[in-house]
């Protein structure tokens, strides 16, 4: 599962990992795979089995003798595959009644309190990365990238340089590409990171306030029209209240069936290229302020084809499908308002848990949590997004 966090391994497992077929070393609760690297080490592979299942802190910051630079703690972070159970934490889990409050991590509230009663809370992970995103939690997601070094340890997009012709000749495989896409990067260069680099630029950078601008006196106008046909009212209000919940169905079903079509995105650049302009940016650049909602030109494009089948289901009165049409648009302008609020704004009550959902589809779980202006459809369709468990920080007593 994408949300699944990294395992925790016993302090004895993980010294049994010190052959040239299998070598783990720690540093602190991380545990890293270097079997892979074992080869390619400037010192041979033998100066690392010889820490082989033991931490390796200390020796990496001996300067006299064993000099290393961040990119050395790169290639661990490459290789990153859970966390250690320090002794004091086992014995904590294994005298409680309770063990399972303990591990796996992170403890629950009952768990950590057993922890900081014996003295063993410093030992836990103060975070857990998840497996696809490589986030912990939603702060992660501001974190700034630094362009240069990003692209040097990932090979996959320079953020200083125009997205879209990387993508095009970036020659990625798909796995590569999706592997990417949905660990999130924050560019630090600007308001949004370059895409094409040109004088289409501006026509990909969408400020929130545009879509109620633009749309909703085509929306007024439409709605007007479609009530002057009505022969009440309340007939008006309840075609146009369904073309609102019908908006609800399509939000879901494009962000599961089109956005998130990762499984059946084609092998090749174009499909590549394509999936990366309609949803995969966003979920690379997932804080990007003008890329959150979407740019007026795209919206008439996909809009086109949905005035034309409300027009072929309700074709029975020009007025209907109107009106079903319209309370659809409108649908579209809160979602797009939504998206960005859920993003960039203090929200109320229920929004607030609205927004903790929609960001965990980003640093958590991707494959799940596809409603945005609410979890209905989720529910139904069986992706409702299980939200992770977030616990405050130990602190030893």
């Amino acid at each position: 599962m994408p949300s699944r966090t990294l395992p925790n391994f016993a302090t004895e497992e993980v010294a049994r990992n010190k052959t040239a077929k299998s070598c783990w070393v720690t540093i602190g609760s991380k545990v890293y795979d270097v079997t892979d690297f074992l080869d390619e080490h400037p010192g041979g592979g033998e100066l690392i089995l010889e820490y082989g299942g033991k931490d390796v802190g200390a020796i990496m910051q001996e300067e006299v003798s064993h000099a290393h630079s961040e990119n050395a703690y790169g290639v661990l972070d490459e290789n990153l595959i859970g966390f250690v159970a320090a002794e004091p934490v086992q014995k904590t889990a294994v005298q409680s009644d309770h063990p399972h409050n303990i591990l796996p991590f992170p403890p629950n509230e009952a768990g950590a309190q057993e922890l900081r009663e014996n003295g063993a809370a410093e030992h836990v992970p103060k975070k857990q990365a998840v497996e696809t995103t490589g986030m912990s939690s939603a702060e992660d997601l501001c974190r700034e990238t630094d362009a240069q070094e990003d692209f040097r340890k990932e090979g996959f997009l320079n953020l200083d340089k125009p997205l879209l012709m990387q993508v095009w000749n970036g020659g990625f495989s798909k796995d590569f590409y999706l592997e990417q896409v949905h660990r999130p990067r924050h560019y630090k260069g600007g308001a949004s990171a370059p895409l094409f680099g040109n004088f289409l630029e501006p026509l990909s950078k969408t400020a929130w306030w545009v879509i109620p601008i633009c749309w909703w006196p085509w929306v007024a106008y439409g709605s007007w029209l479609a009530y002057g046909g009505m022969p009440s009212a309340f007939q008006f209000a309840a075609y146009w209240f369904t073309g609102l919940f019908l908006w609800t169905l399509v939000e879901y079903g494009m962000h599961r069936g089109l956005f998130h079509v990762d499984k059946y995105l084609p092998d090749n650049r174009v499909g590549i290229t394509a999936h990366f302009l309609l949803h995969g940016i966003h979920h690379y650049l997932p804080m990007d302020r003008y890329r959150l909602v979407m740019p007026p030109t795209l919206f008439v494009v996909l809009a086109t084809p949905f005035y034309k089948l409300a027009h072929t289901v309700f074709y029975w009165d020009w007025y209907v499908a109107t009106a079903v049409f319209c309370g659809g648009i409108f649908g579209y302008t809160i979602y797009d308002c939504t998206h960005y609020f859920l993003h960039h704004k203090q929200l109320p009550s229920y929004y607030r848990q609205l927004k903790s959902y929609h960001i965990a589809h980003h640093w958590s779980d991707f494959e799940n949590g596809f409603g945005v202006t609410s979890r209905f459809w989720d529910c139904v369709f069986g992706t409702e997004l299980v939200m992770p468990i977030r616990v405050k920080p130990l602190k030893a007593s």
